[in-house]
């Protein structure tokens, strides 16, 4: 078997990214084992290392997760019920106004067959969303204990 050469260039640009795209759209179909596929080959495993670094696609939200799952699954809300609790629970989860706890999560992700670390996201960013501003206090103007011992002592 001859071995035809192949010229690779790295893609460093949008215009070097689109020219490898449409070189691909061109080899589509090639056979695997010759010139061709091997050139396919290795544009594709270029273009998706580029586009991962250039555009990477954010996991997707949780909630949005499952509900996807539910039209999959053609599941309703009062399905997810075992697995989160009542319909008002279900309900506030959805919404975002209650976060997973550690046991949805487990039901969840057997039950709907998601990863878990998708889901424990979702607990930690509805955490913060939903977590309330901590109260500050105003300074008392008498000082510190420290400093009104000693006054005391001092009269």
């Amino acid at each position: 078997m001859t071995s035809a050469a192949i010229t690779i260039y790295p893609i460093r640009t949008e215009a070097d990214h689109e020219h490898a795209v449409t070189r691909i759209a061109s080899l589509i179909g090639a056979q695997p084992d010759t010139p061709e596929g091997d050139e396919l080959d290795m544009l594709a495993t270029l273009v998706d290392v580029w586009e991962s670094r250039h555009h990477p696609i954010d996991p997707p939200d949780p909630i949005s997760a499952i509900e996807f799952r539910m039209d999959q699954l053609g599941l309703a809300r009062r399905d997810l019920e075992p697995m989160i609790g009542s319909r008002a629970r279900v309900s506030e989860v959805l919404t975002g106004k209650r976060s997973l706890t550690l046991a949805m999560i487990r039901r969840l992700s057997i039950g709907l067959d998601i990863s878990a670390d998708l889901l424990i996201g979702s607990a930690l960013a509805t955490r913060q969303k939903t977590r309330k501003k901590p109260v500050t206090r105003k300074p008392h103007n008498s000082g510190s204990s420290q400093q009104r011992r000693r006054a005391s002592r001092s009269k």
